[in-house]
C-alpha cells in the first residue's frame, strides 16, 4: 500500500514537473512570437520610411528636371528669336547692298 501512495506521489510530482515546463515552454514560445511579431513590426515601419524619402527625393529630382527642360525649351526658343532676328537683319543689309 505504501508503494502505491509512493507511485502516486511520484507521478503527481512527474505531472507536476512536466506542467511546469510545458507552461515554461508555453511562455518562452509567446514571447519569441512577440519579438519576432514586433521585430516585423519595426522593419516594415523602417521600409515604409525608407519608401516616403525615396518617393520624396525622386519627387523633388522630377521636380528639378522638369524645371531644368523648360528652361531649356526657353534658352532655345530665345536663342531661336535671336537667330531670326540677326537672318532678318543681314538679309536687309544684304538687300541694300544689291540694291
Amino acid at each position: 500500500m505504501q508503494r502505491s501512495a509512493d507511485e502516486i506521489q511520484q507521478l503527481k510530482s512527474a505531472t507536476t514537473s512536466l506542467r511546469d515546463e510545458l507552461e515554461s515552454l508555453r511562455f518562452e514560445k509567446d514571447a519569441a512570437v512577440q519579438q519576432a511579431v514586433q521585430r516585423s513590426v519595426d522593419e516594415i515601419q523602417q521600409l515604409k520610411n525608407t519608401s516616403s524619402t525615396l518617393r520624396r527625393k525622386f519627387e523633388s529630382q522630377r521636380f528639378d528636371y522638369e524645371a531644368m527642360l523648360q528652361q531649356q525649351k526657353k534658352d532655345h526658343v530665345n536663342e531661336n528669336r535671336h537667330l531670326q532676328e540677326t537672318i532678318e537683319t543681314l538679309r536687309s543689309k544684304l538687300e541694300k547692298l544689291d540694291a
